[in-house]
């Protein structure tokens, strides 16, 4: 079992491009996780400065997407381009486990249909330090 990591108390979160603490972090009601849990996701390790194959789980979160029939997916520049600023926003240099959620988007109204998503996808990035406590 994991333990509480001082460390992370006060961390940053990254929400559509949005970095907010994370008792302040939030995705709309009317995103399709919290309609229906309609994301994917992919958990990577920072190691000294630098994330351990990156592009290939970038390749399977866009896989992944695809897969799901999301109609777009952000390219890798602007995924890699979030999570460098959630590190970034954090101090973050190594021993962190990276979690990102790329949800269906925010829909127009409550519902299952895909086609109710109009706004693109959200791009959640979590980055807590993943260090022995």
């Amino acid at each position: 079992m994991q333990h509480f990591d001082e460390a992370n108390r006060d961390l940053i979160g990254n929400v559509a491009s949005r970095l907010v603490h994370r008792d302040q972090a939030g995705v709309s009601p009317f995103d399709s996780v919290v309609q229906g849990g309609d994301a994917v996701w992919e958990g990577l390790r920072l190691y000294d400065g630098r994330i351990f194959k990156l592009h290939e789980h970038l390749g399977r979160l866009r896989c992944s997407a695809h897969a799901l029939a999301f109609a777009t997916v952000p390219d890798d520049e602007a995924i890699v381009e979030q999570i460098r600023q959630t590190l970034q926003a954090n101090g973050m240099h190594d021993s962190v486990h990276i979690r990102l959620t790329l949800t269906r988007g925010v829909k127009v109204t409550s519902g299952m249909d895909p086609r109710l998503n109009q706004s693109g996808p959200t791009l959640i990035v979590e980055a807590p330090s993943c260090s022995a406590s």
